[in-house]
């Protein structure tokens, strides 16, 4: 079992910048590919960005490609993602999720239903 907790959410105005931490805990994280959700009121979970268990192969929704930044450090369990230039529709609760690593590019795994563990959710509202 992996244990997640987010954190690093809260209010920042459009064109600022927040970074969500995401600590893990049990087994040997190293070896898990991470991944970030975020769900937006009245709208399904949706993929973000995604971290290969060694940080050296990530994939990007198009919709953060450019302004988002996903890494981890395995020395500390946590993954990271560097949210820049915000804008109001990036505003949702942001889940962190991970998955037993594999040798499939990373950009595979963009559905919920490839990641079992889940954080609780930490919420990031940009305001205008």
């Amino acid at each position: 079992q992996v244990q997640l907790v987010e954190s690093g959410g809260g209010l920042v105005q459009a064109g600022g910048s927040l970074r969500l931490s995401c600590a893990a805990s049990g087994r040997t994280f190293s070896s898990y590919h991470g991944g970030w959700f975020r769900q937006a009121v009245g709208k399904e979970r949706e993929f973000v960005a995604a971290i290969s268990w060694s940080g050296a192969n990530t994939d990007y929704a198009d919709s953060v490609k450019g302004r988002f930044i996903i890494s981890r450090d395995n020395a500390k369990n946590t993954v990271y993602l560097q949210m820049n230039s915000l804008k109001r529709e990036d505003t949702a609760v942001y889940y962190c999720a991970a998955r037993a690593g594999s040798t499939r590019y990373i950009g595979t795994y963009k559905s919920t239903r490839d990641y079992p563990y889940w954080g609780q959710g930490t919420q990031v509202t940009v305001s205008s």
